[in-house]
């Protein structure tokens, strides 16, 4: 069942244009964006106070905000290419996306925006996929589809490609990709984009022209993990890219599903090693899927910078994470020095978990995102999709 709209705040032409620029500023992730627009209330305002934010953060060089002209040009570009631009906060922003703590401010989308916040489920797999767990996943997404579930893959070769083409008769199937709307990746599924854009839709962070790199492919993953109920894992190595997704998913507190493999076989022994450690329910057909897959979606709430103070949203049907990242008051001022003392020897170039940091450095949720942010915007750290940050490489 699709959750109905929630009306939206109108956004003038202006405002839509300063959040794609403050969106696209080196230094401003999602959770700093999130932080920005609670603080100072638009993008305009949080553009104008950046560049004194970024010196106090330690940056002497001012933050490469992108012109007015340029992201105008980008938007121009994208409504030729038939595209929508999806701010974080629009009615038609994907539904249960808008409700992690570290969802896109901006998405770009081609095809039907009505799909991404449909009843979903992800489906991803290996890239040298077996003829069987290509067979297993035409048939699952095929079935998916019939029973009105959108299947949410990310167009890569094997599992991804299967899940996708099965989806396409009923047009049930959202493809996020790392690259920009106007690049196929891999050439191959070139007419399969082309197919899913006219009968499903796609989605992705990236501006126009931007080339897929490897490190675009997490936040690809965090889309495919964000807007699904749950995720469907059909033959993962142990050191897979599909695990990343899985993993996403369970931060999210997304139900985990996976098709297990023979133990002799490389490719499924990340999605037995789940089952194994009861991280995962074991998964064999369509009614599996369904019993996991709860049949109301939660109503769509203000984003955190348009809520009322102390305003928590409810979670029906689904379990609260672990932090509310933001929602927890200080008790009182507290010397940000003191706290990025505190902060900084936690934090490596190896990812780490928010919610590790705060609990072994026992300040409060806001304190220690404050202080993560300032880092962030100095050029010391970035966020990592998933509720992680890591120390950027000197």
């Amino acid at each position: 069942m699709t959750a109905s709209a929630a009306p939206s705040p109108v956004i003038s032409a202006t405002d839509r244009i300063d959040t794609l620029r403050l969106s696209q500023t080196p230094g401003v992730g999602p959770v700093n964006f999130a932080r920005l627009m609670t603080q100072y209330g638009s993008a305009g305002a949080a553009l104008a106070a950046l560049p004194g934010r970024m010196r106090k953060a330690g940056r002497q060089d001012d933050p490469a905000i992108p012109s007015v002209s340029r992201m105008a040009d980008e938007l121009e570009r994208l409504e030729k290419l038939g595209g929508k631009m999806l701010l974080r906060g629009d009615a038609d922003y994907p539904l249960l996306l808008s409700r992690v703590p570290d969802a896109p401010p901006v998405l770009f989308t081609l095809g039907n925006v009505d799909k991404l916040s449909m009843r979903s489920v992800g489906i991803v797999g290996a890239r040298n996929a077996s003829a069987a767990g290509i067979r297993i996943a035409e048939s699952l997404a095929a079935e998916m589809a019939h029973a009105g579930i959108c299947v949410v893959s990310g167009l890569a070769r094997g599992i991804d490609s299967a899940a996708h083409a099965a989806a396409l008769y009923p047009g049930l199937t959202v493809a996020a990709i790392a690259g920009g709307l106007d690049h196929v990746y891999p050439p191959e599924n070139a007419s399969l984009q082309q197919q899913i854009a006219e009968k499903g839709c796609l989605v992705t962070e990236a501006l126009l022209g931007t080339v897929p790199l490897a490190r675009h492919f997490p936040r690809r993953n965090r889309l495919i993990a964000g807007i699904s109920l749950g995720c469907l894992i059909i033959e993962a190595a142990l050191d897979s890219g599909t695990l990343i997704t899985a993993d996403l998913a369970q931060s999210y507190n997304r139900e985990l599903l996976v098709v297990p493999g023979s133990p002799l076989d490389p490719r499924s022994r990340g999605g037995n090693h789940l089952l194994k450690t009861g991280q995962a329910t074991l998964t064999e057909n369509i009614d599996d899927i369904l019993q996991a897959s709860p049949l109301e979606l939660p109503a769509r709430d203000p984003v955190p910078w348009q809520r009322s103070a102390g305003h928590t949203p409810p979670l029906t049907g689904f379990s609260e994470p672990s932090s509310a990242w933001g929602d927890i008051p200080d008790a009182g001022w507290i010397d940000p020095d003191l706290v990025q003392q505190s902060v900084r020897p936690l934090l490596s170039v190896t990812p780490v978990a928010v919610d590790d940091v705060v609990r072994r450095c026992q300040f409060s949720v806001s304190a220690v995102l404050a202080t993560l942010a300032e880092l962030e915007l100095g050029g010391v750290v970035e966020f990592v999709p998933g509720g992680r940050v890591a120390l950027l490489p000197n």
